[in-house]
């Protein structure tokens, strides 16, 4: 027999389950903020605005653009990790904020398990790229400048912890060299300080100064990817530069708070593979040299295996960095 308690809770799980898939059938009914962790105008902004139009199309409702900088992108996942689990609130990461941050900042307010994946839409490609009168015409005599006067030059960054901080610690970490690494609260306020000669050069993505070096405001040094860009044809690959060592090849994702329940992780899911394919998501990556995921990669099964594998890759590389 079965007792009137135990009834009453099972006559409670099936209400609270029949109203949770009640709410994720018609979800979305209004829009949904996605939390950007940078200033306006870096790669994960760039990315995020054009996935997000594309997939606000997918759902009915719009997907406002929230800038939440700071502290590599920890300020923002904070934020993001107390919002409700009802899907009106998500945010897009990369290996920066959502592994590397760990190792960077152990004290954090939040864990890997604080997140829900949603969906992997970009993979990304690091560039180094200088102020256009740096003295140094490719990247052998960028090193050899560099080990000449070690710590007098500074590669910008959008904060420790961010994706971009990763691709300078994996630079002069593969390059031998000793290099002041300088914060900012985005990408874009550091390439604005590199084309104003305020600064050396930044760490970047493709997706967002691959323009700049274009139109000779900045010049590319070398892209740590094993093929050359579309966009940057002369730009060479780093085993062409002579430091295959050098590997900055990443990835954007979407989370949503812990407690989101599947069948609304399901329709943003969707949502995002349909955004990744849409002709114009995929006009304005091949412009960024972004890369959409392919077929096999849409899954949050797969961006949980990405972040659980880069925790641990930047735990070695990043140990020196811990914050007390």
């Amino acid at each position: 027999m079965i007792s009137a308690v135990v009834k009453r809770a099972l006559v409670a799980l099936a209400a609270m389950s029949f109203a949770t898939a009640a709410f994720a059938q018609d979800f979305p009914k209004r829009p949904i903020t996605m939390i950007v962790p940078f200033a306006a105008g870096g790669t994960s902004d760039v990315i995020a605005r054009t996935v997000a139009e594309q997939m606000g199309i997918a759902l009915g409702q719009s997907i406002v653009i929230e800038n939440v900088a700071g502290a590599g992108g920890s300020t923002a996942l904070a934020r993001a990790s107390r919002s409700e689990p009802d899907g009106y609130t998500i945010a897009i990461g990369n290996a920066g904020t959502n592994a590397a941050t760990y190792t960077i900042y152990p004290k954090l307010p939040f864990t890997p398990d604080s997140f829900a994946p949603i969906a992997m839409v970009a993979k990304t490609f690091g560039i180094i790229a200088l102020r256009k009168d740096f003295p140094a015409k490719d990247l052998k005599e960028f090193i050899a400048y560099a080990k000449a006067n070690p710590g007098k030059i500074n590669l910008g960054h959008a904060g420790v912890g961010s994706s971009n901080y990763l691709i300078c610690k994996s630079f002069v970490t593969a390059a031998g060299i000793d290099a002041t690494l300088v914060g900012y609260r985005g990408a874009s306020p550091a390439l604005t300080d590199a084309i104003g000669s305020q600064i050396d050069g930044v760490c970047d993505a493709a997706a967002s100064v691959s323009q700049s070096i274009n139109e000779k405001l900045v010049k590319g040094l070398v892209v740590g990817s094993t093929v050359r860009l579309a966009t940057l044809p002369d730009l060479p690959t780093s085993t062409e530069a002579g430091l295959p060592e050098f590997e900055a090849q990443g990835w954007n994702g979407l989370f949503a708070p812990k407690g989101t329940p599947p069948d609304i992780i399901a329709k943003l899911n969707a949502a995002a593979r349909t955004a990744v394919e849409t002709d114009a998501v995929k006009k304005r990556f091949a412009d960024l040299s972004t890369v959409a995921p392919n077929d096999n990669e849409h899954t949050p099964e797969l961006l949980q295996q990405l972040v659980t594998r880069d925790v641990e890759k930047y735990r070695k590389l990043l140990a020196d960095d811990a914050k007390p």
